[in-house]
């Protein structure tokens, strides 16, 4: 059995998740209305990650005796000015997941509490590479600039050659991580 603090700790991770992938939905938007569907495909997969993310936060409350509450999703940001801002907003969006993965692990650290622990070790690997991937994109598109319409198209050809992948922890039928 998990604290009621955890347990509220991963129950707000949950509408997190779900927030992110409904942030990433609203780039997949902006990228679509700009016939960039490379971007707009790239931020589909996602989005679908990280509802992915949610359903093990779920299943892991569920699986170590807690009570899962969804919360509200707030609608997230959807007008746009450049590409830029979108990856920049991603950037600083991955960087506050991230900050709140390592408060719960720093809670489960607390709290004594090793199966927290372990299964949120794959959380914070993968935000790892969630914020990787992220500042490599914007990097890519300071590289080229808006104005760089050959760049650009080669940058949304690179984007949708994405593949996705269902989470491991689900993959695999192990939802405690």
């Amino acid at each position: 059995m998990i604290s009621e603090k955890m347990e509220d700790l991963l129950n707000e991770q949950i509408q997190k998740e779900l927030y992110s992938s409904y942030l990433y939905l609203s780039f997949e938007a902006y990228f679509a209305s700009r016939n960039l569907d490379g971007f707009a495909h790239w931020f589909r997969v996602q989005a679908m990650e990280e509802r992915d993310h949610a359903l093990i936060f779920f299943n892991y409350i569920n699986q170590v005796g807690g009570r899962v509450k969804l919360q509200a999703i707030p609608a997230p940001e959807w007008e746009f000015s450049t590409i830029e801002e979108v990856i920049q907003k991603q950037v600083d969006h991955e960087r506050l997941v991230t900050a709140l993965i390592y408060h719960i692990a720093d809670q489960a650290i607390e709290e004594r509490d090793h199966k927290t622990s372990s299964f949120i070790k794959w959380f914070i690997d993968e935000q790892a590479e969630e914020e990787a991937n992220a500042e490599q994109s914007l990097s890519k598109i300071r590289l080229i600039g808006e104005n760089d319409g050959r760049g650009i198209l080669m940058l949304d050809a690179e984007m949708g050659a994405r593949v996705y992948a269902v989470a491991a922890p689900l993959a695999a039928g192990n939802q405690a991580g």
